[in-house]
């Protein structure tokens, strides 16, 4: 394979997971008003349409701090730097071009949202036995599964003499 082939899992993967999560948060931010909850399993799952003006966890989420923005652009920013030169150096392997258009493609989505918004749409709402996990959306899943993914691919390569993987 070349290593045009990589780019092209790569950003292929990416290519199908941004018009994927953003038509889910259209939907959502379409059927169901700002703050509002729809209970889809009692007690376990509910869809809401809340904004995240910050990151994982609500880390940094106020609308009195504007600099967090631009944090989180030019984390953006990195990151698809980051993917690009691991893509580029790695010794081919479907699984990990995959895994990395996975991160690229939530990376994308959710700064869609922020240049558009300057939140991100979170709707995927889970709580179970009186603990509750923040709400999230399909491009926090991708990046999650995508950096599972990367660990395992990179775990299970092997070295070569020059020790890359």
């Amino acid at each position: 394979m070349t290593k045009d082939n990589r780019f092209r899992i790569l950003l292929g993967t990416a290519a199908l997971l941004v018009p994927l999560d953003q038509c889910s948060k259209w939907i959502v931010a379409g059927l169901i008003p700002a703050h509002e909850t729809v209970p889809v399993i009692h007690g376990f799952f509910n869809l809401v349409n809340i904004r995240n003006r910050g990151a994982a966890f609500g880390f940094l989420n106020s609308p009195h701090i504007e600099w967090q923005f631009w944090l989180f652009l030019g984390a953006a920013c990195v990151a698809a730097w980051a993917i690009w030169r691991l893509a580029r150096d790695a010794h081919y392997d479907r699984l990990l071009f995959v895994a990395l258009g996975a991160i690229l493609g939530g990376a994308a989505g959710n700064l869609i949202d922020r240049l558009r918004l300057r939140a991100v749409i979170d709707f995927l709402d889970f709580h179970l036995a009186g603990w509750h996990w923040p709400a999230f959306n399909i491009a926090d899943c991708a990046i999650c599964i995508g950096a599972g993914l990367v660990c395992f691919a990179l775990w299970r390569a092997p070295a070569d003499s020059e020790g890359k993987t």
